[in-house]
């Protein structure tokens, strides 16, 4: 059988740094921090006040307030990427089979506010359950790609992927596989996380994940840097319609990028810590450029995970320095991170359109907030710090490791 090519000819984002695909990249060239004190809850007691949150956005300016109330925010998010990434690719729904165009997301905590929420007021109301019939559909995270097929009646593929924080690369690449089989021709993917809740902080704080920089929120997010202290929790969604190459050639799509290979593995090593010398992490990567034919010395560009933690920065950087050597010399490194914060189970998806971007303009943003690189870290190598480094690259990896030992690395291609 032959398989398939795909690319990529849609795009939407929506993040703490900007609310659609242009700003977003434009704040990301101008080193923007989405950071800041959280407005959400009362943060009193906690040691972490921060966080990355969307801002200016109200889900009314895009649907009724009856069909909002059905949903949790992580459906909300990723409902409007999903608009703008097929606004973008020019697909006329009209004129496609829609039993061919699937939905695949991927989320890690999927409709946890609405969870949580409906657990205080139960706790509030001395235990009566008072609760809305959407309770359910707004929890689960099936129904951010549910929801997503209803509005737009898409008929293909449809279902949630949930691996932590390589929840959204996970999603990518099984649509990815689906094209690549022949099961789709196009499929909207990506990832949409709404995780500022009260819960989630205080649970990333017992495990001492989180930055606690609250005088200086602009610069807690900081990637390699020494004087790190944890990451900062981000929310959003980014979509990408993934399409079959010769379909997309047919109409006369806008292609930004070719998704040619990604690799998937497993640390085995323990439910939060990455491996100390980054062994899943190497197998990604590895695995990623493996299925595309080329060697280590063809990647110009990652996009790390780079979340800005302890073990999860330098044992990223292991994997690297033994997988590519002195190449690694020759190629530019970033953490976009540093400005969104970390989107958790959405990370990916909005990388994912950095790293496109980076492509297709041949500028990669920077890695805010370094002021004095960590030491068991390359001093040689090219981070981006803390300005965008003009370069024409051809080939990127997007890495995404999450808890649980998930490892993903995504690998962009440049159509030429």
């Amino acid at each position: 059988m032959e398989l398939k090519r795909v690319v990529v000819t849609g795009l939407g984002a929506l993040t703490p740094i900007g609310n659609n695909v242009p700003d977003f990249w434009d704040a990301l060239l101008k080193g923007v921090s989405g950071a800041g004190e959280i407005t959400y809850f009362d943060t009193e007691n906690f040691k972490t006040k921060i966080a990355c949150e969307l801002k200016g956005f109200n889900i009314l300016d895009f649907i009724d307030a009856k069909l909002a109330r059905r949903m949790d925010p992580c459906s909300h998010y990723a409902l409007v990427t999903a608009a703008e990434a097929l606004a973008d690719s020019g697909l006329q729904l009209d004129s496609e089979d829609r039993g061919r165009i699937g939905v695949v997301m991927g989320s890690g905590v999927g409709g946890f506010a609405a969870a949580t929420e409906s657990a205080r007021t139960l706790i509030a109301d001395n235990m009566i359950p008072r609760f809305s019939p959407f309770l359910i559909p707004r929890v689960v995270s099936d129904s951010i790609a549910g929801n997503i097929s209803i509005q737009f009646d898409l008929r293909g593929p449809n279902f949630v992927v949930s691996s932590a924080c390589a929840s959204a690369a996970n999603a990518l690449a099984d649509a990815c596989n689906l094209i690549i089989l022949g099961k789709a021709d196009v499929i909207l993917s990506g990832g949409s996380e709404a995780c500022i809740v009260p819960e989630t902080v205080a649970g990333f704080m017992a495990m001492h994940a989180l930055s606690s920089r609250n005088d200086d929120p602009k610069t807690a997010s900081r990637p390699f840097d020494v004087g790190r202290d944890g990451f900062v929790i981000g929310e959003g969604s980014a979509t990408l319609v993934l399409e079959e190459y010769e379909h997309a050639v047919a109409r006369g799509a806008k292609i930004y990028a070719e998704l040619a290979g990604y690799g998937l593995s497993a640390d085995a090593y323990h439910i939060t810590a990455p491996h100390p010398d980054g062994n899943g992490a190497y197998d990604a990567m590895r695995l990623a450029i493996k299925d595309t034919n080329l060697s280590p010395d063809d990647i110009d560009h990652i996009n790390m995970h780079g979340t800005s933690t302890q073990q999860g920065d330098p044992s990223e950087c292991k994997a690297i320095e033994r997988l590519f050597g002195a190449h690694a010399l020759d190629m530019v490194f970033n953490s976009t991170k540093s400005m969104t914060g970390h989107l958790l189970g959405a990370a990916a998806a909005v990388e994912s359109v950095a790293t496109i971007l980076a492509l297709q303009n041949g500028i990669i943003p920077p890695t805010i907030n370094q002021f004095e690189r960590d030491p068991q870290i390359s001093q040689d190598w090219n981070m981006a710090s803390n300005a965008p480094v003009k370069k024409e690259i051809r080939t990127a990896l997007c890495n995404a490791f999450g808890f649980g030992g998930h490892n993903v690395s995504l690998l962009f291609k440049k159509i030429i």
